[in-house]
């Protein structure tokens, strides 16, 4: 039973690391640029009206 919840334990630290290091390698600190954020944010505030 020991085991069986190590194992369990050993997936779960390895699936948290995967989503860690794909959502933050190649980042600063881990944030967006700040040139990507006031993209963003641009966006937000003005959508663009869908196309006909």
């Amino acid at each position: 039973m020991t085991l069986l919840l190590l194992e369990a334990l050993g997936a779960l630290v390895l699936l948290i690391f995967i989503v860690w290091w794909t959502m933050f390698s190649g980042r600063k600190k881990g944030e967006l640029p700040a040139d990507v954020e006031q993209e963003k944010q641009g966006d937000a505030k003005n959508p663009t009206p869908p196309r006909d």
